[in-house]
């Protein structure tokens, strides 16, 4: 038996987030249908590095299968985007040792998350990134980001639905904010993170922006350990998982 690892880049507009659900369209379903047609009916498990929601988007998805084919690195890159849909796309393959897991194995995730900073709406801009037509305090946003970086309890940046036990302690080596027009890149690096905790600590950073709370307390909203004391989750189309690696 082989072990397959694959980098894969998806435009989450049309499907309902990454795991497989009945009757609806996802990226693990529409990458195991691949690999069943390629595998001749015989079905085939596909491991990811975590799931992504509905509308979330990945320039650098890692997953990996097991397999009894031989097929070269290039074979299996073609045959997959041959038969996957043109929303998903096989960047890399390579055969890894049998100990390799796509989702125990990872030591760094990357999400970047994009707002479009413009009073006027862009329709082509829709599903890419939260268009938000407010003034925004970039700098104010910066400080309260520095304030993230190293390790927290994350419980107050974490959905009340979060259906992990145990430890909400992440570490994150990266959290930046930048403005380039008027698009605004926020990126994150850690260990790991929380269900929809890009998606809360971007809605908190813009109420930052905005003069609604103060850079400092951020320190203060994490010790509360309180989904309550933050606001809004931001929609997903502005996020993108931006790589994952492995030791």
């Amino acid at each position: 038996m082989r072990k397959i690892k694959c980098i894969i880049s998806y435009d989450g507009t049309n499907f309902s987030g990454y795991q497989i659900q009945p009757k609806k369209r996802t990226i693990q379903g529409k990458i195991e249908n691949a690999l069943q047609k390629i595998h001749k009916g015989t079905p085939i498990r596909v491991h990811a590095s975590g799931r992504t929601d509905t509308g979330v988007h990945a320039i650098g998805q890692t997953i990996h299968f097991e397999t009894e084919f031989d097929l070269s690195a290039y074979n299996w890159r073609k045959a997959l985007n041959t038969l996957l849909p043109d929303d998903i796309y096989v960047k890399e393959v390579e055969e890894v040792s049998n100990t390799f897991h796509a989702r125990y194995d990872v030591v760094e995730k990357e999400y970047h998350y994009y707002i479009w900073n413009e009073k006027e709406f862009d329709v082509f801009k829709r599903n890419y990134a939260y268009q938000f037509p407010y003034p925004l305090d970039v700098q104010a946003m910066q400080k309260a980001c520095s304030y993230f970086e190293g390790t927290h309890d994350f419980t107050t940046f974490s959905s009340a639905k979060a259906t992990v036990m145990g430890s909400k302690v992440r570490n994150l080596f990266e959290a930046s904010c930048k403005q380039n027009g008027k698009e605004i890149e926020f990126i994150f690096r850690g260990s790991g993170f929380l269900y929809n905790m890009v998606r809360i600590m971007v809605g908190t950073l813009l109420d930052v922006g905005q003069g609604k709370l103060d850079p400092e307390t951020i320190p203060e909203l994490l010790e509360k350990k309180d989904r309550r004391m933050v606001g809004e989750t931001v929609p997903s189309q502005g996020l993108y998982l931006w790589q994952v690696k492995y030791e």
